[in-house]
């Protein structure tokens, strides 16, 4: 198995911790791995599960809450809306309340 590969399946299993409502960041991913200036690579990961339903892509956003990833969902505002259903409000591509449904693995795992 590659490295990436062993990277990607770390972050999975860190992506599917995240609590139903709550959202956590590409680089709070990287840095509970170890690999702080990775987030780039951990968003490799999350576009690399699209089709594993098991794996809350949608619940990793950027650091400013932003909805970075979402051109990389099928659908119209499919990462918007799936946040939504699950009580996350979003506005003009952004998690309302950031700060305070943030998800942090370094303190909760």
């Amino acid at each position: 198995m590659s490295n990436n590969q062993d990277f990607f399946k770390r972050v999975h299993a860190v992506a599917k911790q995240i609590p139903v409502g709550r959202v956590t960041s590409y680089g709070a991913i990287a840095k509970y791995l170890g690999a702080a200036k990775s987030a780039r690579i951990v968003g490799y990961a999350m576009n690399a599960s699209h089709g594993d339903l098991s794996i809350p892509a949608h619940r990793v956003v950027n650091r400013l809450g932003l909805l970075s990833g979402k051109h990389h969902f099928d659908g119209t505002n499919l990462m918007q809306q799936l946040l939504e259903s699950e009580g996350v409000v979003v506005k003009d591509n952004k998690v309302q309340n950031f700060e305070d449904i943030f998800w942090n693995p370094t303190q909760e795992l």
